[in-house]
């Protein structure tokens, strides 16, 4: 009897590790042998933990499991109280467009086999076989753009890390996902590792880096420890190391952990951190393409970008770029979140609008309210009202709306949710976070919560000093934690005036 179940942290916070032991336990005391595959998550994440059982080679799924629910795997499956049916045939499954997260919660996550089974190092393999210009052209054919904030092609960066002449190259993974409402990158870091070491791998081929490094942020233990032991898998396998794959030629990686600061999600402070300096943000010029790691040529890429990468050496650049809309090629991975009934991971084609993920997809709130405003890309992303629900998702489609995709992370909010104070957070959340590197996003940010709370004193006259200061913080940062702040709170102040003019109604 084959059993699959996740070790996805998601499904670890909602009781995996417990089920894991009921079943084992069931299964010794019924003197029935199994085999529990333990994986990464589909991205269901209501239905977590979510029980696989293969029957006639068909994986069934059971969830969301309760400990009480385990005997029950053990007899008639068609009458299981949790029966869901086959897992590729449920309506979130059927819908979406896996390529990233095609292996995703299908295989177990540290075994090389069971990659190569499902297509894994078919793309390293041909990059093998090209020169580094051919690789980044396929790249740029392929429409690839960076999937962890405003999106610049992937090929272009490549492309001037490639035609820089310096004697050592760099290969980055931003894997510090510090946004909330996100979780793409530490699902695919736990659920298909292989996946990001090999597309950095022909990332290094690409542009004549010999060296790779994830830098992962502390509060990701699993994540840290599944990939930690994924290079040293794949280094043992021939993978990495002074001659990939048998080739001649070299790549090696490691994995850097973080110290928790937010700030180093934006590539220059990353880059201070690994070279073990404090994580402030860097002045540009130069681009990290020129002068990063160590002052020599480094490519910056989020996991997401780097994960996809093998797709398109698979696959083809064409095929790739068949999906999307615009100049928003391929898939996007969207994390539906908040206040919203059904949560999880769904990667599909660019265009998607704004309410077939929210009210579709994700089935409306979780409280039965009506929805009001969706927070697009983070914590530093704008609040969009239903009557933007409209917009395709696509970097430019969106943008038209006043708003940012970033890493397509959807944060959802019901008609009780106080906007002001939404405005508030973002503005503390900047003042907390800042390295401190310039004055805008420093002081700035101090005196937006202080412009807040006298507006929620009935101060009608400190909006307008509030729409000022957001102009200054966003025209003088220097990186996207002060210089995107603005958006949520403009974006408060735009949609829902109300939130703001009750506060003076209520003073007077």
């Amino acid at each position: 009897m084959k059993i699959y179940l996740p070790r996805d942290a998601a499904a670890k916070a909602l009781g995996a590790e417990s089920i894991a032991a009921a079943i084992q336990a069931e299964a010794t005391q019924r003197g029935i042998d199994i085999t529990l595959v333990r994986t990464g998550t589909r991205g269901m994440i209501w239905l977590e933990p979510l029980v696989e059982v293969e029957i006639d080679g068909i994986r069934h799924g059971f969830g969301p499991m309760l400990e009480s629910d385990v005997p029950a795997l053990f007899d008639d499956l068609a009458a299981h109280p949790r029966a869901l049916g086959p897992v590729d045939e449920l309506d979130w499954m059927k819908r979406q467009t896996r390529l990233t997260f095609a292996r995703c919660g299908v295989i177990d996550p540290l075994s090389l086999d069971d990659y190569r089974a499902h297509g894994g190092l078919t793309g390293l393999r041909r990059a093998l076989d090209m020169t580094g210009q051919q690789i980044v052209d396929e790249v740029k054919t392929s429409g690839l753009r960076g999937r962890g904030g405003a999106g610049f092609p992937t090929g272009i960066k490549w492309q001037t890390v490639h035609d820089a002449d310096a004697p050592q190259k760099y290969i980055v993974c931003n894997a510090d996902e510090g946004d909330s409402g996100t979780f793409a990158d530490r699902m695919i870091m736990e659920g298909d590792p292989f996946t990001l070491i090999e597309g950095m791998a022909i990332a290094g081929l690409g542009v004549g880096a010999t060296r790779g490094y994830v830098y992962l942020r502390s509060e990701y233990p699993d994540a840290i420890a599944v990939m930690t032991r994924a290079v040293d898998i794949a280094r043992a396998a021939g993978v990495l190391g002074a001659d990939v794959l048998g080739s001649g030629r070299a790549f090696d990686m490691e994995i850097r952990t973080g110290a928790g600061a937010y700030v180093c999600g934006e590539e220059t402070s990353l880059l201070n951190s690994l070279e073990g300096k404090r994580g402030v943000v860097r002045a540009k010029p130069p681009l990290p393409a020129l002068e990063g790691f160590l002052g020599r040529p480094t490519v910056v890429n989020n996991v997401i970008s780097l994960a996809t990468v093998p797709v398109i050496f698979e696959k083809g650049a064409q095929y790739y770029a068949d999906f999307g809309l615009g100049r928003s090629r391929g898939t996007v991975t969207l994390q539906i979140a908040g206040n919203v009934k059904r949560g999880g991971l769904f990667e599909t084609a660019f265009g998607i609008t704004l309410d077939e993920a929210v009210n579709d997809l994700g089935g409306g709130t979780a409280t039965g309210r009506p929805v009001m405003a969706v927070q697009v890309g983070g914590p530093l992303g704008a609040y969009l009202p239903v009557s933007k629900f409209d917009a395709p998702l696509g970097y430019e489609e969106l943008d038209a709306k006043g708003g940012l995709l970033g890493h397509a992370g959807l944060v959802v909010f019901d008609d009780q949710a106080d906007m002001l104070q939404m405005a508030r957070f973002a503005m503390e959340f900047c003042a907390i976070e800042s390295c401190g590197k310039c004055t805008p996003c420093r002081i700035g940010a101090v005196r937006g919560v202080e412009t807040i709370d006298r507006i929620a004193q009935g101060d009608g006259a400190a909006i307008e000093l509030l729409t000022d200061l957001c102009e200054t913080m966003k025209e003088g940062s220097l990186c996207a934690l002060g210089g995107f702040t603005p958006f949520p709170v403009m974006s408060a102040l735009t949609h829902f005036p109300d939130a703001f003019a009750r506060q003076k109604e209520a003073a007077e």
